[in-house]
């Protein structure tokens, strides 16, 4: 995307990288997170305002510590090291890290020595969030000590002249009260960039991009029916009207009656034409007996690959496929950590063809969640629907645990379905993420009437997040957990055993599979 000001953040590892990238964009700016090891032309091309080091859980001395192939403090740019990105910045300039320090995890109080800059309008003592083993003890030549707490004399340093500046705490974790001032103090006062990433701006932006990359060509949109996909189809329809073609495929792995829904809604509500294909034999004959959670992700994406292929031909002007990839997808997918493992591939981003007969299109790759929910209002798409809960590409075909029957999957669908409702009822909808019912290949045995069962255990998650990069298990009020529990275990048939995960993000991921 043509974005004239921006600001690059090299990922060191640390569990708050996306955070920062998510406080910058509220800012007002926009922000691309790189690993560490991005080569030097490439941040070139990028062109950024200012440099975010993020934190990390390596130490400076390792032997394999990250440390990016080129000097990031001779770019002539503003530079932010925060935590690790401080540890190193001292440790390449000339600085004394302890690696024998007092370790400080949590709350701790920071004591500010000067206000210029970093630290203009911030309170002379506030709290901020630590998570370090190592410290520093003395600043590299040129610096000075602009703030500190009781157990690091070292906790903020700056060199006016090169623009360089490091902070030991998280400015960007809600904990450190105000944090917001200090990111907003660099951004403003110190990369002189303004807040001019907003939706309004991104879909201005979006609908040129669009235009340009499409010319006469008409795009299919893969619509699914989730927040994505529907807030991509709105914005399409707005760039090029008529040259959209949006396609449902109803892989028999959707929530119960969500196709009949989604056809409702877009013809309905948006004006928007939609065509329903009917492929459930199709991806039900391909993941018969797979069980493997990576070949069935697989599976899905490329029948609903060559589906799109297969309709595309209706359109004589159809050459691209748009899809609603998120920035968090792309991350996770793509590993930007470098040495890091790659969790999963996402439905939008792996499984696809080596040789495909339409260009992708991914106006959403450099957004989050709640970015795209922003758009969506801008955009005029209802409330109720931009506040849905997320639901997977793969749909229930990662939900349920082992082979995919059509039996588990009508199993699950009313489960889920069931599950859904009661929190509705209970008023809880808008307080989670996402929440939905798994299927486990797991047989318990079980009384029910005067008669012995042995059937299936159904899973019952909710995650409380703010764009899915971490998350935390949502407390389910006692009663409300016993009325989904005898409602699934009586209405449905083939689970006789509900259980209730409160597993966070890390160390699982919010999916099952």
């Amino acid at each position: 995307m043509n974005i004239s000001e921006k600001i690059v953040i090299l990922d060191f590892g640390s569990q708050y990288t996306q955070l920062i990238a998510r406080k910058v964009r509220e800012l007002g700016v926009y922000c691309e997170i790189h690993p560490f090891s991005v080569k030097l032309e490439a941040l070139q091309d990028i062109n950024p305002n200012g440099l975010i080091l993020s934190g990390g859980p390596s130490s400076v001395f390792e032997s394999d510590a990250p440390i990016p192939g080129f000097n990031v403090f001779e770019l002539g740019i503003p530079v932010l090291g925060i935590c690790y990105g401080l540890q190193l910045t001292a440790y390449q300039l000339g600085g004394e890290v302890d690696k024998a320090a007092k370790r400080e995890y949590g709350r701790a109080t920071l004591r500010i020595d000067s206000f210029d800059d970093l630290f203009d309008g911030v309170n002379a003592a506030t709290t901020v969030w630590m998570s370090h083993g190592d410290a520093l003890t003395a600043p590299p030549k040129g610096f000075e000590i602009i703030a500190h707490s009781d157990n690091s004399p070292v906790c903020a340093i700056r060199s006016a002249d090169k623009q360089i500046f490091g902070v030991q705490f998280h400015p960007e974790v809600h904990h450190s009260e105000q944090g917001n001032i200090i990111l907003n103090n660099f951004l403003r006062k110190i990369c002189k960039v303004e807040a001019i990433w907003s939706p309004t701006s991104f879909i201005e932006q979006a609908i040129a991009d669009i235009r340009e990359k499409v010319g006469d060509g008409g795009v299919i949109c893969a619509l699914s029916g989730g927040v994505d996909s529907t807030v991509l189809a709105v914005l399409l329809h707005k760039a090029i009207g008529d040259k959209l073609h949006c396609i449902h495929v109803d892989s028999g792995l959707m929530r119960l009656n969500e196709s009949r829904q989604i056809y409702d809604l877009f013809k309905h509500h948006f004006d928007i034409s939609v065509d329903i294909i009917d492929a459930e034999k199709l991806f039900l004959d391909a993941l018969s007996g797979v069980s493997d959670p990576e070949k069935k992700r697989k599976i899905i994406g490329n029948k609903f690959i060559e589906v799109f292929e297969v309709e595309a031909t209706k359109f004589n002007d159809a050459k691209w496929l748009a899809q609603g990839t998120l920035y968090p997808d792309v991350i996770e997918s793509v590993s930007v950590k470098g040495p890091s493992a790659t969790i999963k591939s996402h439905h939008n981003v792996g499984g696809l063809p080596e040789k495909m007969n339409l260009k992708i299109i991914e106006p959403f790759r450099e957004l989050f969640k709640d970015e795209v929910r922003a758009v969506g209002r801008e955009l005029g798409v209802p409330e109720w629907f931009v506040n849905r809960h997320p639901f997977p590409g793969p749909g229930l075909g990662i939900r349920i645990l082992g082979d995919i029957t059509k039996d588990k999957i009508v199993t699950l669908q009313k489960a889920d379905e069931i599950y859904l409702d009661e929190i509705r009822n209970a008023g809880l909808y808008d307080e989670i993420w996402q929440a939905f019912a798994v299927l486990l290949p797991v047989k318990s045995v079980g009384v029910m009437g005067d008669e012995r069962t042995y059937e299936n255990t159904a899973v019952l998650r909710a995650v409380t997040s703010v764009d899915g990069m971490t998350a935390d298990w949502y407390p389910m009020p006692y009663e409300v957990l016993a009325r989904m529990s005898n409602r699934i275990i009586n209405e449905v048939r083939g689970i006789n055993r509900v259980v209730y995960d409160i597993t966070s993000k890390p160390p699982g991921t919010i999916e099952w599979e």
